[in-house]
């Protein structure tokens, strides 16, 4: 059986002095410990996911807490069965978080000097069955589409730095209101929460923690979420719910529920769907009939595809390869 591999998910906002020299700092001692994952390094905090054996997560865990700047951070632990990383990726970057406020002529929030009030996973699940609370999610759109809260709000918006524009389109809705977010593991949350705070929302709170600790709570064991939780790594989704869980996603081409997520087959579309691997080959992982027969299509590609064979399994659907000079 093969060892369980350690991931690590946290962040802490705290002023880091010299960032770029102190990410190259970083990453020199994780590729000497063999750690894999993707952290982001700013001057205003740090924010990763890693992974690795026991004693190769312990390492890192211990190195980063003999840092007086980072003697307290929370490190939130899972295991799996599976790496989920490849490589080690550490980036010098502006912000650890981009809520884009320079789209809405606004000035970025420091959550060290304003932020929503923490909730515990208890009092959150309480907040989710309170009629008089708004829970709105603070992530991508796909990533709700896998899995989220019961009953919270799904915002219009592709992508995170669009949440303070819709907030501001749709403020008379729940401007007077208790509203609360959440998002994976909180370091979105506390940026975008004293935002709220900040445009004048009177009673905001957020999960403390994310998602993760809700669903690794002893108490409330991941109860109330729909689906699973999407991660940035080769997981994809994670469990959730331990009460009563379920799958809400749905089969781009049958509709069946289905929790797979994959890139579409043309690099130019690269749209997330939902897909089984028996329909991914049927339909070359392509969303639409251009892109399942697109000349960059990477299914075919990856697959060595021969134009005939490529052909065929476009006719068994109902479809052809465009004509030369088409």
């Amino acid at each position: 059986m093969s060892k369980k591999v350690r991931v690590l998910l946290y962040y802490k906002y705290v002023p880091i002095e010299n960032a770029e020299a102190y990410a190259a700092e970083h990453l020199a001692f994780c590729q000497s410990i063999g750690l894999k994952g993707r952290i982001l390094i700013a001057k205003e905090g740090i924010n990763g996911t890693v992974s690795g054996d026991y004693e190769t997560t312990q390492k890192y865990m211990d190195w980063v807490h003999s840092d007086e700047r980072f003697a307290d951070l929370w490190f939130k632990v899972d295991e799996d069965n599976q790496e989920p990383f490849k490589k080690m990726f550490v980036r010098h970057k502006k912000e650890i978080v981009h809520l884009g406020l320079e789209n809405v002529d606004d000035e970025d929030v420091n959550p060290l000097e304003l932020t929503g009030d923490y909730l515990s996973p208890k009092q959150f699940k309480e907040a989710l069955l309170d009629e008089n609370t708004i829970v709105l999610d603070t992530r991508n759109d796909y990533e709700y589409d896998l899995g989220h809260f019961r009953g919270a709000v799904k915002p219009d918006i592709r992508n995170f730095r669009e949440l303070p524009q819709w907030v501001r389109d749709n403020k008379e809705k729940f401007m007077d209101k208790r509203v609360v977010v959440y998002c994976t593991g909180g370091v979105r949350c506390e940026k975008f929460s004293g935002w709220m705070v900040r445009e004048g929302f009177k009673d905001v709170g957020q999960l403390h923690g994310g998602i993760t600790t809700y669903s690794k709570d002893e108490e409330v064991k991941g109860e109330l979420w729909d689906g699973a939780m999407y991660v940035f790594d080769e997981r994809i989704a994670v469990p959730i719910n331990h009460v009563d869980p379920t799958v809400i996603a749905r089969d781009h081409f049958d509709n069946e529920p289905c929790e797979r997520y994959v890139n579409c087959g043309n690099p130019f579309c690269n749209k997330q769907i939902f897909v089984s691997e028996e329909n991914e080959a049927i339909y070359l992982r392509g969303c639409s009939p251009e892109c399942r027969s697109h000349a960059k299509n990477r299914y075919v590609a990856e697959n060595g595809l021969t134009q005939k064979e490529w052909a065929d399994r476009l006719a068994a659907i109902g479809e052809s390869l465009p004509q030369a000079g088409a």
